[in-house]
């Protein structure tokens, strides 16, 4: 028999990591280019027992490996959305993604807003603001460049990069999503009404201080730039620290729609 828990539920194209049946508010979390669901096992994990973290699978990795990549992100959101459309009774949601995720995660709260269910918040992390997405040329270079990379954003572990035969397998979806990075451009539309938090390293070659500063414009309320010190990956050293503001943001959003607390947890 397999291990209960190591079971993983699925809503569509999202992930139940770890399960909680008695949550109170929920946080969907959006990968970086080239991650994906499995990345946030360690942050459902962490999860307390009112407050689920789901985490979305991208098309072309993992259990969704044999379906294409969307011709672009706006794809990628539409389909999350269509996911959550059926997806029953709503709690509060806070919605979080890191890098090519930020993006992911911002579309997604358009089209939320747009059908009447707006997040509770936004909270984005490593990437510019989506007027400022940096275009580049990066999925048009050679596998080598690609893998330099890689390399110079520590966006891969480096037994994974050391190993060809891994490198060939995973290569193609990581080219597909620096081609939805790098040639993604926002369309016209109202600003958001959530709140939204943008966190990025200090060290972050990928982001700005004005870059960061830019999210302001999405959005009609508050918005709260918070640097942490490392790199473009910042959040491994501080995933505690993450996964307690995303806690603390669900739970502020349960308070504010007053959900009511479970007969026994």
């Amino acid at each position: 028999m397999s291990d209960p828990a190591m079971r993983v539920h699925h809503l569509g194209a999202f992930r139940r990591l770890t399960p909680r049946p008695y949550a109170r508010a929920r946080v969907l979390l959006f990968p970086h280019g080239g991650g994906s669901a499995s990345y946030y096992r360690p942050w459902a994990a962490a999860a307390p027992w009112d407050v689920e973290f789901l985490a979305a699978q991208y098309p072309g990795r993992e259990d969704r490996y044999t379906e294409p990549v969307p011709a672009d992100l706006h794809g990628v959101a539409e389909g999350l959305v269509a996911d959550l459309a059926g997806d029953g009774p709503r709690v509060p949601t806070v919605l979080f993604g890191h890098s090519m995720g930020a993006i992911v995660a911002y579309e997604v709260a358009r089209r939320l807003t747009e059908a009447g269910e707006p997040p509770a918040r936004l909270i984005v992390s490593g990437h510019p603001a989506p007027a400022l997405t940096r275009p580049g040329r990066v999925h048009l270079g050679t596998d080598e460049e690609l893998v330099a990379e890689l390399r110079r954003t520590d966006a891969t572990h480096r037994d994974i990069l050391d190993d060809p035969g891994l490198v060939r397998a995973f290569l193609p979806v990581v080219r597909a999503d620096y081609r939805l990075s790098e040639t993604y451009r926002p369309a016209p539309g109202p600003p958001l009404r959530c709140p939204v938090d943008v966190l990025y390293g200090d060290a972050d070659p990928e982001i700005d201080a004005a870059e960061a500063e830019g999210w302001r414009e999405v959005t009609g309320a508050a918005c709260e730039p918070r640097t942490f010190d490392g790199g473009h990956f910042y959040l491994d050293r501080h995933r505690e620290t993450v996964v307690g503001l995303l806690t603390e943001r669900a739970r502020a959003g349960a308070e504010a729609a007053s959900v009511p607390w479970p007969s026994a947890p």
